[in-house]
């Protein structure tokens, strides 16, 4: 078995994947589009290109022809085809697992218009489900639009690799601190019957089962609470910098009618945006317990 480039001792099997990572790693978004005819069929390459894009960089955007048909076998059957089958449904889900994230009709969504993602205010650097028990770990994501908002709603995106290739950069032991099993909590999520959901600790750098590497975050100053040693307080910040200026690999662009991102849930965020009458953003949000894999 060969050594994982994500052991902090293993120097020169991380000087390998690092070197190969940072040269085909794109830096401009025009590097990740991937031209479809209908999302919900794919052409043979159409998917060799999506999850060879995944492989080398955690994502790709896909530019379909489906404009704004509403039909959400749109997210689900590209999903299956990309092989993200275990739906991610929570309690603001849809029945089917699918969110519609968008702000029309929010006094008709209920406990909905209380969640930023819901809403037309811009979210801050994450990753999605971070405040999910291990065992629901999101490891893939699909954003499909619908409708895009008249002004605005704008991603910023950053391949969650990286981001831990400049951290560990810097210095390893930010990284080291950041793996720590207790490095970010999320306190728990209280309603009328009590605890809904129990505080959930743990790492923000993790490796999965396959070898792969896993991020945890959130931006997010509120409901949250960081491991409280100097460590953690130094790897905080040194992420919070890394993100707060674009890098040469940091994409931007903005999902139109017929397009969509789909990722092993790398590092995004979404700018305000501004809605009319006839154009009210409308994205699905399907999560995922896979990552993107050739089916």
């Amino acid at each position: 078995m060969s050594a994982s480039p994500f052991d902090l001792a293993g120097v020169a099997a991380y000087r390998a994947w690092r070197e190969q990572k940072l040269d085909t790693a794109p830096r401009r978004i025009e590097d990740i589009v991937v031209e479809v005819a209908d999302p919900r069929r794919l052409a043979v390459e159409q998917r060799q290109r999506i999850v060879a894009l995944n492989a080398r960089c955690n994502m790709a955007i896909y530019v379909g022809s489906t404009g704004t048909d509403p039909d959400k076998d749109i997210p689900r059957l590209l999903g299956e085809q990309l092989g993200l089958k275990t739906l991610d449904g929570h309690w603001l889900t849809d029945g089917d697992g699918i969110s519609p994230l968008s702000v029309i009709g929010a006094e008709q969504r209920g406990e909905r218009k209380d969640f930023i993602p819901y809403t037309d205010k811009p979210i801050r650097w994450h990753t999605d489900g971070y405040y999910n028990a291990p065992e629901r770990t999101i490891r893939g994501l699909l954003l499909h639009c619908v409708q895009s908002a008249a002004r605005g709603g704008e991603n910023q995106l950053l391949d969650h690799e990286i981001a831990y290739i400049l951290l560990r950069d810097e210095h390893p032991e930010l990284v080291r601190a950041l793996s720590a099993p207790d490095a970010m909590t999320i306190p728990p999520r209280l309603d009328e019957s009590g605890v809904a959901r129990a505080a959930q600790p743990g790492p923000v750098f993790s490796v999965n089962a396959d070898g792969t590497l896993h991020m945890r975050y959130t931006a997010r100053t509120v409901s949250i609470s960081w491991r409280d040693d100097a460590a953690t307080r130094a790897a905080v910040a040194a992420l919070e910098r890394v993100l707060a200026a674009p890098t040469p690999w940091t994409l931007h662009g903005r999902l139109e009618p017929g397009m969509g991102l789909v990722c092993n849930n790398v590092l995004h965020d979404r700018s305000g945006f501004a809605e009319t009458p006839d154009k009210r953003r409308l994205l699905y949000r399907a999560r995922y317990h896979e990552r993107v894999a050739a089916a």
